[in-house]
């Protein structure tokens, strides 16, 4: 949903294609606004978001002389850069002028990229660049690295974010997920950039990388919490977050969550059965009958009932802490079992399983019924 209260697809209609055109008009008076609102709304309430950007797209580069004129008439139809990185942007207006850039621009590789820049101080251009970086690898990943030192941070932000390997809602660009090399040089020049804003996208990509490349994050992660900032240290946390949901060893021994030496963990589950929409209440009693103090990362596993039968595990966090020589805890936590846009939920026995550093040490059921 936008922030609108719309589907992100319902955005993309004969309103936005009025101030589209009359944004385009601002640059080139000949642009015939009336044809375009004609063109980008023509079918539109039977095509989804992407296809809705691309007949937008399409739409402009109708009415826009050849390529090479019409991005220099793009750039300067371009509304004034954000101020600051917390700016609220009604940026969907200029999602089908990146597509165009990536559709109709790629000949035309000095004056796309220059628009790109502009495009990522108003919006964002991590869509469009990925052309680029597919046609012209080495020269695109040069050119983004010479921009890491922007002064803009939209422009430094947009040179990690544009080369994630699996960007949600981005063509995955196969050949830096089989090989991540060309992108590490980007992330060492902004991994201690001074706004949270482009580090969490250095995080982000770290992510990303790590879903294919686990060692070889977990080594360079090592590298960089020798001597880290908090600023930095946090960019490894969240870089890692995949991995450790995942129970990685090698990660959580990074974070300082080692193995549970003789930790024990029951998992209580009330009710026993309960109906969608309603919530379960989760106990944990851990107890440290080790040698010595140990910090411990508690998360739990769901495994869902899925369509046929068949179940998948969702890891959830719960809580951190330190368990002393002896000392006994006990916790308890809310599971609400509500359908949700991203998960639906199927009747059956479900299990739920304790994680300690990783490790399963307790496990309960519960039956979910409709």
């Amino acid at each position: 949903m936008t922030e609108k209260g719309k589907l992100f697809k319902d955005w993309f209609d004969r309103d936005a294609a009025t101030s589209l055109a009359k944004q385009v008009a601002s640059a080139y008076p000949d642009f015939d606004q009336k044809t375009f609102v004609r063109r980008a709304t023509r079918g539109l309430s039977e095509l989804e978001f992407h296809a809705r950007v691309k007949h937008f797209s399409e739409g402009l580069a109708v009415g826009l002389p050849p390529a090479p004129e019409a991005l220099e008439i793009l750039v300067h139809s371009l509304p004034d850069p954000l101020p600051n990185c917390e700016a609220v942007t009604d940026g969907w207006l200029l999602w089908p002028v990146g597509h165009f850039i990536g559709e109709y621009g790629l000949d035309y590789y000095a004056k796309s990229m220059r628009v790109m820049t502009e495009l990522t101080m108003r919006f964002s251009a991590e869509f469009p660049v990925r052309y680029f970086i597919e046609r012209y690898p080495e020269r695109t990943m040069q050119d983004l690295l010479k921009l890491t030192s922007h002064p803009n941070p939209h422009v430094r932000r947009w040179c990690s974010e544009g080369c994630r390997p699996r960007l949600p809602w981005g063509q995955q660009l196969r050949d830096l997920i089989e090989d991540p090399t060309p992108i590490w040089p980007i992330l060492e020049a902004l991994k201690d950039d001074p706004e949270l804003y482009v580090r969490r996208s250095v995080a982000n990509n770290l992510n990303d990388i790590a879903k294919d490349h686990p060692e070889q994050v977990v080594r360079r992660c090592r590298v960089w919490m020798k001597g880290a900032s908090l600023e930095r240290a946090w960019v490894v946390r969240h870089g890692l977050r995949s991995l450790i949901k995942q129970g990685n060893p090698a990660a959580l021994q990074l974070l300082g969550y080692g193995k549970p030496d003789r930790i024990s963990g029951i998992l209580k589950i009330q009710p026993d059965s309960i109906w969608i929409g309603e919530s379960l209440e989760l106990k944990a009693v851990l107890k440290n009958a080790g040698k010595c103090k140990q910090s411990l990362m508690i998360d739990y596993a769901v495994y869902y009932v899925r369509q046929g039968g068949k179940t998948s595990a969702k890891v959830f966090k719960w809580k951190t802490l330190e368990l002393a020589v002896g000392q006994r805890v006990e916790l308890t936590k809310k599971h609400p079992m509500r359908q949700t846009s991203v998960r639906a939920l199927y009747p059956g026995q479900h299990t739920v399983e304790l994680q300690i550093n990783g490790e399963r040490l307790g496990c309960g059921e519960f039956r979910l019924k409709v």
